[in-house]
């Protein structure tokens, strides 16, 4: 047999000096250190003296922001009343259109009001779907006892918005209207 092929003799490795060839276990095992799935979960307990110990049980923590609580119902329940009445303004649109036109101090019509009802529909979803995430999102909020009261007022501001620029929108793409809108800024 050939030495290329040849098996090296354990004996001539040099010796480890430092623990080169230890296991992890063999290494911990001389430092004296435990693995870490051998660690304890829970602080080892030790006797304490007698004055130290509570005598009841502790309390869970109360909630923290009863004023916040109250004002961010308040809000939430306002928005749902402002979805409720809004929602059938909104879908006769020939009587929305009419009063918006009114108090622009525009003297227009519509030449199609059946045009602006798949607007309103949209808008409404918007208000409805718009207040059903606010809520979900301000009783997740105050569950982890955090100040909620501002997510009822910016999910009002953005979701009206969202919604009023749906239901201007018809308004704004009939020419008719949007020539009268035009004549009444010449004045």
């Amino acid at each position: 047999m050939s030495d290329a092929n040849a098996e090296p003799d354990p004996h001539s490795r040099p010796r480890p000096q430092y623990g080169e060839y230890a296991t992890p276990e063999e290494q911990r095992a001389r430092i004296q250190e435990p693995a870490p799935w051998q660690e304890p979960v829970a602080p080892i307990m030790t006797d304490a003296p007698a004055g130290s110990i509570p005598s009841a049980p502790v309390v869970a923590e109360t909630r923290q922001h009863p004023v916040d609580r109250i004002i961010t119902f308040a809000l939430l329940a306002y928005g749902l009343v402002n979805v409720i009445t809004s929602v059938p303004a909104f879908l006769d649109y020939g009587t929305y259109a009419e009063t918006m036109l009114g108090l622009m101090g525009v003297d227009a019509q519509l030449s199609d009001p059946a045009a602006g009802k798949p607007w309103a529909i949209a808008a409404a979803l918007v208000l409805a779907i718009g207040w059903c995430l606010t809520t979900t999102l301000s009783v997740w909020n105050m569950r982890r006892s955090r100040v909620s009261w501002w997510i009822p007022l910016a999910g009002g501001i953005v979701f009206s918005l969202k919604a009023g620029a749906l239901m201007v929108a018809p308004l704004t793409n009939d020419p008719a209207v949007w020539q009268a809108l035009l004549d009444s800024t010449r004045l």
